[in-house]
């Protein structure tokens, strides 16, 4: 068994990039049958679906049911080891920010939602309300304060002080990778939008509610950077 055989879904995701790139596939072109790509790369068609949405999202491929998968845009992903003006090249790639963001805050949301008081609640709420405000004078730069300071508060709800300490420590690390996913101005307000279904989550109490819909926003804001990566199945 090959190393491709026994990866988990990040490689599947990579091996297809590099398919159409060394393959010379272009723009409109039609990649093997998902059955025959899972076959040719050695992985499940689970992780083969799961690496597919992914470079969907990015743009890479167009998934057409009934008739197959199209190459979209054959452009050089960013395989998440580095960014452009990323100045935490030495102590992290924005790749290991987002993963840490995906299992640290998921868990944080979760726990929030059962302990965060009414005055946590509100503040949230006008915290929301800022960033819209913010991304609609198109002030990135304020809107990704309010990021942070949206994910800090929930951090401090969750009272795990150990899960704090940790962003306070890289907070820089942390501002920096929620500056990311501005560089699409045209896609800024999903993260408005994704904040606000958080909250929701938050405000009725829904631990595993509040949780999903925070490791969606990380993974989300991930894409919008242009850095794929697929977190481990639940069991």
């Amino acid at each position: 068994m090959n190393s491709i055989s026994r990866a988990v879904p990040e490689v599947a995701l990579q091996a297809i990039r590099k398919l159409i790139s060394e393959q010379g596939f272009g723009a409109g072109d039609a990649l093997p049958s998902q059955r025959d790509l899972a076959v040719q790369l050695g992985v499940s068609r689970a992780s083969l679906r799961e690496a597919l949405s992914s470079l969907s999202a990015l743009g890479v491929i167009s998934i057409q049911p009934g008739k197959g998968v199209f190459v979209q845009s054959p452009v050089d992903l960013p395989r998440g080891d580095a960014a452009p003006g990323w100045p935490f090249a030495a102590q992290a790639s924005p790749l290991d920010i987002f993963q840490l963001r995906y299992a640290l805050e998921g868990f944080a949301a979760g726990l929030a939602a059962v302990t965060l008081s009414t005055d946590e609640l509100d503040a949230l709420e006008d915290n929301v309300a800022a960033m819209r405000n913010e991304l609609r004078a198109a002030d990135f730069d304020a809107a990704a304060r309010l990021d942070f300071e949206f994910h800090r508060r929930i951090l401090l709800a969750s009272g795990n002080q150990a899960m704090l300490s940790i962003l306070t420590a890289s907070a820089d690390i942390f501002l920096e990778s929620q500056k990311l996913p501005f560089i699409r101005a045209e896609r800024a307000m999903e993260t408005w939008q994704e904040h606000r279904k958080i909250l929701r989550a938050l405000a009725r109490r829904a631990s595993g509610a509040a949780q999903k819909a925070m490791q969606e926003h990380v993974r989300n804001a991930a894409l919008r950077t242009g850095i794929a990566f697929v977190a481990p199945a639940t069991p």
